[in-house]
């Protein structure tokens, strides 16, 4: 458990737009009995001991935790709603990038959560993401690499493009480490590697030093 307290936000959002594909409204109905959640993210406002912040985390059982329209809608109510009440915000993110059957909706997000992130910044408010297996795609492009601080789970998979892809664009065979978060630890992409029993002590620690300065 992260945190000691939590009550959700925004939790009554749903996609209700499915672009005419059937299939996508079956794949939606069926992820959300698969993991009791509205969406691919679930957002709401935590506590560890009396330190309070706004909390994220994305859900890979979710159509792989895709960033569809109402995905980046959550996001970015939850930074909007940190930076009206001064909070921190610590997301966790696990995704395999932009839901393609919302095509450019999809991708608009992006920018849409990018510029909420960039607004709580300016309130010069704290901003910790935590990469979890497997972090890649859009989400990656964009606010899971805009943290403050940047942790990640040993061994999670950190990128944006597949590795199958990769070779086929340079024609070369990556190293066996590529885009794992140790990798991206030495070459200075992450902050640290904490271990998720570790995280709850890891997280109250630098919340209470954020606040303290």
């Amino acid at each position: 458990m992260i945190c000691d307290q939590f009550e959700e936000i925004n939790g009554d959002l749903r996609t209700t737009q499915t672009y005419g594909q059937e299939r996508y409204s079956q794949k939606i109905k069926q992820a959300e009995k698969n993991t009791h959640l509205g969406e691919s993210v679930l957002t709401g406002i935590g506590k560890i001991s009396q330190t309070k912040f706004a909390l994220g985390i994305m859900d890979a059982h979710f159509i792989m935790g895709s960033l569809g329209s109402v995905t980046g809608e959550k996001i970015t109510r939850l930074f909007e709603y940190a930076t009206e009440h001064n909070l921190p915000v610590i997301l966790f993110t696990a995704s395999g990038g932009a839901r393609m059957q919302e095509g450019i909706h999809s991708l608009m997000q992006m920018a849409k959560c990018s510029n909420a992130v960039k607004q709580h910044s300016n309130a010069g408010l704290l901003y910790i993401t935590v990469l979890t297996d497997p972090t890649t795609g859009g989400v990656t492009a964009s606010f899971a690499m805009q943290g403050d601080i940047i942790l990640a789970e040993p061994h999670a998979l950190i990128g944006f493009a597949g590795r199958r892809v990769i070779e086929q664009t340079i024609m070369q065979q990556p190293p066996a480490d590529f885009q794992q978060a140790e990798t991206l630890l030495q070459n200075g992409f992450v902050d640290a590697i904490v271990q998720r029993k570790d995280l709850k002590q890891t997280l109250h620690h630098l919340l209470k030093m954020h606040w303290e300065v």
